[in-house]
């Protein structure tokens, strides 16, 4: 008989603007039902200070220098976390089984085998008298992997339901669009999933157009893409950036400390943020054409994460899949919600 777990799971993302609370039960295999999905946006002081300090930590060594500092706000930040869970067991009535906590990155480097997230597990676990499963990229780092390991695995649980509810065949491909984009490939919904599933990251997503924003403006990101879409892209800069930053391995899992905006210096604010968001098109449009390899059977990629919304964004990256990479053109990009 299969054992079906009700899980709290809590993301915060690379805009660092709040926390994703969801609840589902599943058998971690075949099985997943969503339950409860909600946003908590972090105060104005817990947002201000993990811009300034993400903005100090740039090494190994920062880690330490600022060790104070971190210690400070990750206690602000679990307990955050604390009051919502504890705000969402109050009215959720059944059992909730384990808490996932992924807690808020501030530096991630692979190649060292550091990720420091901020969360301190333990003091969360008393704070709501749960199971907590956290720092489980650092887990992963440390057994080979690229720091990322539980959303490719969801990604081919959703690829069977969905192929299942609507007759879409493998392959699959997810496109994630958050801070950084990733894409998840399913080559098949069954045999061994190591074998079968294929996952990496194609370059920035929100990271650079919020960059922009934050620090031309009071907003904190460009909503449906009306600024990009206001203003002109600089073509030559926008070539230059391109021939100066080229993904030709995509075995690495990235940050966004590993691209910078310095291209766009001296550009207005609507151009700068075309130009980026352009920049930002390319990348994806090119790791969607990795993706496709060599492969003759049609893909269906499903479009999901924050960026999936920006619509200035999503239409670039089709214009850049037609036309300047003809080859093997996915069948369609649409929104998975």
């Amino acid at each position: 008989m299969e054992k079906f777990y009700t899980s709290l799971g809590l993301m915060s993302g690379t805009s660092m603007d709040g926390v994703d609370a969801s609840i589902i039960r599943s058998d971690g295999e075949n099985n997943y039902e969503p339950i409860f999905d909600k946003y908590f946006e972090y105060d104005e002081v817990i947002y201000s200070d993990l811009l300034n300090l993400r903005d100090k930590i740039n090494s190994i060594k920062d880690l330490t220098t600022n060790s104070y500092q971190i210690n400070e706000l990750e206690r602000k930040i679990t307990l955050f976390h604390g009051k919502i869970v504890n705000e969402i067991i109050s009215k959720y009535k059944d059992e909730i089984d384990f808490v996932g906590f992924h807690g808020q990155t501030i530096f991630h480097n692979p190649q060292k085998k550091i990720s420091k997230q901020l969360g301190d597990g333990r003091l969360l676990s008393q704070l709501i008298k749960k199971k907590v499963v956290y720092d489980f990229r650092q887990a992963d780092l440390e057994n080979n992997g690229q720091g990322a390991p539980l959303v490719p695995i969801f990604h081919y649980l959703l690829s069977k339901n969905i192929n299942k509810k609507y007759h879409t065949q493998f392959p699959i491909c997810f496109i994630n669009i958050g801070g950084i984009s990733n894409i998840t490939k399913i080559i098949k919904g069954s045999g061994l999933i190591e074998k079968n599933l294929e996952a990496f990251d194609i370059g920035p997503g929100n990271c650079l157009i919020d960059y922009w924003i934050r620090n031309h403006s009071k907003k904190r990101f460009d909503e449906n893409g009306s600024i990009a879409k206001s203003g002109k892209v600089n073509q030559l800069i926008l070539n230059q950036a391109i021939e100066n930053f080229r993904i030709d391995v995509y075995d690495k899992s990235l940050d966004i400390k590993d691209f910078d905006i310095s291209f766009s210096r001296g550009l207005s604010f609507e151009d700068g943020c075309a130009t980026i968001t352009n920049f930002t098109a390319y990348l994806i449009a090119k790791g969607i054409e990795h993706s496709n390899g060599n492969n003759s059977k049609p893909i269906k990629y499903l479009l999901c994460g924050g960026g999936r919304k920006n619509t200035y964004l999503v239409q670039t990256i089709k214009n850049y899949l037609s036309s300047r990479i003809p080859a093997r053109r996915p069948t369609s990009i649409k929104d998975s919600t």
